[in-house]
Order: C-alpha cells, then sequence, then structure tokens
C-alpha cells in the first residue's frame, strides 16, 4: 500500500450543458472518467467510480446534473483508480 497516490479534485461538468437534457447525467460520467484519466495518466478502462459518487451526479435526475463536482482519486499499486467522493 505504500504505492497509493491520492489526490482531490474539482471537475468542472460545464460540457454537459452543450449534449440534450435526456443524456446529461451519462455525459458528467463521461466528463469525471475523462478528467481523471488524463490528470492521473491512466487508461479510462482502469478507472472505478464509487456508487456513491455515481448517486450525487444522478441525484437531480438526468437533465439536472451539478455543475461540478469534488472528487478523490486513488491509484493503487496495480493502476486501478478508484474515483469517490471526499470524506471529511
Amino acid at each position: 500500500m505504500a504505492d497509493e497516490k491520492e489526490s482531490v479534485y474539482v471537475i468542472p461538468l460545464i460540457k454537459t450543458k452543450t449534449v440534450p437534457t435526456s443524456q446529461r447525467a451519462n455525459r458528467a460520467l463521461k466528463e469525471v472518467r475523462a478528467y481523471v484519466a488524463r490528470h492521473m495518466k491512466a487508461d479510462e478502462d482502469n478507472i472505478w467510480i464509487d456508487p456513491k459518487l455515481n448517486e450525487a451526479i444522478w441525484a437531480r435526475g438526468i437533465t439536472a446534473p451539478p455543475s461540478k463536482v469534488r472528487v478523490k482519486a486513488v491509484r493503487f499499486e496495480d493502476d486501478l483508480i478508484e474515483v469517490s467522493l471526499p470524506t471529511e
């Protein structure tokens, strides 16, 4: 566990407003995955999104995801990245 790397990001989800309302929450999750892959230099296939984060994005329905979301990303030794809500 010594090789774990942890980062907290505020991810802007402004591009979700450019897609039709029936696809916005799905697009928001794709943006989270792409943002974390870009900033942690990983492949999008190795990113696991926590169900609590998924529920937070979907909380207001498919048409109104949040405009930004704060996440914690942890890279494990096997290059798997877990993305979740930060605990405070």
